[in-house]
């Protein structure tokens, strides 16, 4: 267990956790904690989900913005809101200032689904403006940042505020009533800035401090899993958005020194195992998750062996998910699970090349899905870009060894996904 002497760990109180609770009360859902029949049977365990994505705007976000927005001075110029937010935070922001009466400019990155700007809007009203721009989460919260000091408006943070934390730590609260006093042995929840993380562990250390704690980050943006292991807050070099509602480049510094001190670890999971589990818990139960709502389950398989018998907590948060990226979804989970692979492959620019590749090169069951030539030129060679769905994971050895047999160059492609990207 974390040293719990560390001043972080007793930055929210319990106290302050319960008046936001009693704030919320009227404002938000009071989720279910329900058990997961599925998930249980496949890891032996006792498997609760906190469904955060039943919350009114399907995420757990409407706690922390709301608790911050109502607790403003009244004295604040105009009461005018701002905010930067991948998403989720902004609908809870949206909902809080329609609720409370109060103007509000909304940033998200240029590429935020949809969806999740529809709603942004619906939640809003006539309360809120939407401003696009940037790549990245950390590129609209800089344009956020200039609007704000600007115009003297007050900037609402989606995770490194203490408020915000407070706001959020009232999940945990309900996890604990709703066990109704049982233990719970394992607790996973997803981290992007730490936020809910903070609030969460902050409440559980205090009520339940023999329960494990386990934050979820993806693979490609491990921005609190690094700090961590490195002792102080960097910024990522590279990051990967496709987990938008986790794609944080830099932890909070409140939030950093909470995690920190309280969390026992931080587990990184690969976006292809996101994207099988999100698919998996649609197909098998019915849950429309986003890629950010799907991490704490997605965490349970590296767990196998230790969660065996346990009660296991996961939060599940949130569900804003634009159908348009079901296909790109389906297509990483594919190629996670070893069932679709790419390549770019040297073809003699001769009739009969792709004849001798399908004859020679695929075996009973394997298909081509993708062939497209890079680049046609007078050469007598020319690379192309071949797309094969196999049955077993392993048949793509065979595969490999046949090129080569028949004197076919490549280069395998599955863990290029920036170059896949542009392809497929």
């Amino acid at each position: 267990m974390p040293d719990l002497l560390a001043p972080a760990a007793t930055a929210v109180t319990l106290e302050n956790v319960e008046a936001a609770a009693r704030r919320l009360k009227g404002v938000i859902t009071k989720t279910p904690l329900m058990l997961n029949l599925g998930l249980s049977r496949t890891y032996d365990a006792t498997i609760l989900l906190k469904r955060e994505d039943l919350q009114v705007v399907r995420s757990y976000k409407i706690r922390g913005a709301y608790n911050k927005i109502a607790t403003l001075p009244i004295t604040v110029p105009g009461r005018q809101i701002v905010c930067a937010s991948a998403g989720n935070h902004a609908q809870g922001v949206a909902y809080a200032c329609q609720l409370l009466g109060l103007q509000g400019d909304i940033f998200m990155p240029a590429q935020t689904p949809a969806q999740k700007v529809d709603k942004v809007r619906l939640f809003g009203k006539d309360m809120v403006t939407v401003h696009l721009t940037g790549r990245t989460f950390d590129d609209c919260y800089q344009a956020a940042q200039a609007f704000c000091d600007a115009r003297g408006s007050t900037f609402v943070h989606p995770f490194d505020d203490l408020a915000i934390v407070e706001g959020q730590a009232t999940v945990g609260l309900e996890i604990l009533k709703s066990a109704h006093n049982k233990p719970i042995d394992f607790c996973f929840m997803p981290i992007g800035g730490g936020g809910l993380a903070s609030g969460l562990s902050s409440v559980f250390r205090q009520l339940s401090p023999r329960t494990r704690l386990i934050g979820v980050q993806p693979l490609g943006a491990p921005s609190m899993h690094d700090a961590i292991r490195a002792g102080q807050r960097q910024a990522l070099p590279h990051l990967d958005t496709f987990v938008d509602g986790a794609a944080v480049k830099c932890p909070g510094e409140l939030t950093f020194e909470i995690c920190q001190a309280l969390l026992d670890e931080v587990h990184l999971v690969p976006e292809g195992q996101v994207c099988e589990d999100l698919l998996k818990m649609y197909n098998e139960e019915g849950m429309v998750l986003e890629p950010a709502g799907t991490l704490a389950i997605s965490a349970l398989h590296a767990y196998a062996d230790q969660i065996k018998g346990k009660t296991v907590v996961c939060v599940v948060s949130g569900s804003n998910n634009d159908i348009t990226r079901m296909e790109d979804i389906k297509e990483r989970a594919q190629r996670h699970q070893g069932l679709k692979h790419y390549f770019m492959v040297t073809f003699n620019q001769a009739p009969g090349a792709l004849r001798r590749f399908v004859n020679n090169v695929l075996a009973e069951g394997e298909d081509i899905i993708q062939f497209q030539y890079i680049k046609k030129n007078n050469k007598e060679k020319g690379p192309v870009f071949i797309g094969v769905e196999v049955k077993k994971p392993h048949d793509v050895e065979g595969i490999k060894a046949r090129m080569a047999a028949e004197g076919f160059g490549f280069e395998y492609l599955n863990g290029k996904q920036d170059f896949l990207s542009l392809l497929v």
